[in-house]
């Protein structure tokens, strides 16, 4: 099972409301108040939150995750890791109270996706990252994730992995090629469609089919894909709009083709060979979920030594066995090709792993949904999607 098949569309916006509900503003914290005592020097602990089945497992024992262990051994830092992410507006839910009254969260270290990054920079509740004390992310971070809009030069936020949001499709129940976005708006596809219904899941795919350049989209190009997808929910067109569930109905075949992440279809291929991937023409997101260490977190240094000990090729190469996404260490490409072990070897030539230029030419990182447009957009996309 993915890690991202448990995720749930639980409506874009439902953080903001949240804040509001409360009838608390969320408070920015300025830089000056984010750092507090760090622990790290006599206490050789950190608290890692993540997502279930984010991280590699031992095969004989799933409670022991060997890229800790090994952490461990070597630094004699105790990591408590806790797989407490299941959505990314619920945590946010969850710990957004002790950030904006400048409370600790207990969590040293999280994960989030870079759309929920990009809001925890804006408020400023996590810090500013010492990248002179992790040389292994100055050196194997891959160049196209380097710098995301929300976070210029990566100085707030690691990514942990990354991926692609694209097409994937039954090739022989179809009985053709798709190599671009319209071709889901075919006849021959109607009513075997299904769409993300995550306003930040499916939006770039949708605005890179008009052309779109998403690292710079418009108040237009949002409304211009509402439309669209309007138009064809109408026509039934698209069968439905799916959290990770469309997994299930691509396999069984109710669904043809649909809006997809890269590191599901590499597992849905292993059952089944005729499921293909595709990075349209137009373009696909290239996304990622990221490392950040909140505000007060008693042990960053812990954390950021954690954080390098991931982007070290061999250590991200083990993970990168496990998880099936892009890896955002590319030298670890090198590690797998390397491997005595012919099905660990073969995974370095996996492209939904290790991207080739052709592929990285079509992908880009979308701006993120900025705070003012969010309430907005999230209330024009769910009354669409039905949530």
């Amino acid at each position: 099972m993915s890690r991202r098949s448990l995720l749930r569309a639980f409506g874009a916006g439902a953080a903001g409301v949240t804040l509001a509900g409360c009838g608390v503003p969320a408070a920015y914290v300025q830089p000056g108040d984010r750092a507090g005592r760090d622990y790290s020097g006599s206490d050789h602990t950190l608290h890692f939150a993540n997502w279930p089945l984010y991280i590699d497992a031992d095969d004989k024992n799933a409670s022991k995750r060997p890229t800790l262990d090994a952490f461990g051994k070597r630094t004699g830092i105790s990591v408590t890791y806790t797989e407490e992410i299941n959505d990314n507006d619920e945590f946010f839910g969850k710990i957004s109270p002790a950030l904006m009254n400048h409370q600790e969260t207990g969590r040293d270290l999280i994960v989030v996706s870079d759309w929920m990054a990009a809001r925890f920079v804006r408020l400023g509740w996590v810090q500013e990252m010492d990248r002179a004390k992790q040389p292994n992310v100055a050196k194997y971070l891959d160049p196209q994730l380097r710098s995301p809009a929300f976070d210029k030069g990566r100085t707030h936020s690691v990514p942990w992995q990354s991926g692609i949001t694209g097409i994937a499709y039954n090739r022989r129940k179809l009985g053709r090629e798709i190599r671009s976005l319209s071709d889901l708006w075919a006849d021959d596809l109607s009513g075997k469609v299904t769409l993300l219904s995550g306003l930040d899941e499916a939006l770039a795919l949708l605005m890179q089919g008009n052309g779109v350049d998403v690292t710079r989209w418009k108040r237009e190009d949002f409304y211009e894909v509402c439309d669209q997808v309007e138009k064809l929910v109408k026509k039934k067109h698209i069968r439905r709009f799916t959290g990770n569930d469309y997994i299930k109905d691509l396999s069984t075949g109710d669904v043809l083709a649909c809006q997809a992440y890269s590191g599901d279809v590499i597992q849905l291929q292993a059952d089944n060979p005729e499921i293909e991937f595709v990075v349209p023409e137009e373009g696909a997101e290239l996304w990622a979920e990221s490392l950040m260490i909140p505000n007060l977190a008693r042990h960053k240094r812990n954390a950021e030594k954690l954080i390098d000990h991931y982007y070290d090729p061999e250590v991200a190469a083990a993970l990168a066995t496990w998880v099936n996404y892009v890896c955002p260490v590319p030298a670890a490409r090198e590690v797998l090709a390397s491997s005595k072990d012919e099905e660990t070897a073969a995974l370095a030539e996996e492209p939904l792993i290790f991207p080739d230029e052709a592929m990285r030419k079509r992908l880009a990182i979308a701006r993120d949904i900025t705070s003012e447009e969010r309430t907005g957009f999230a209330k024009k996309w769910n009354s669409i999607v039905g949530l």
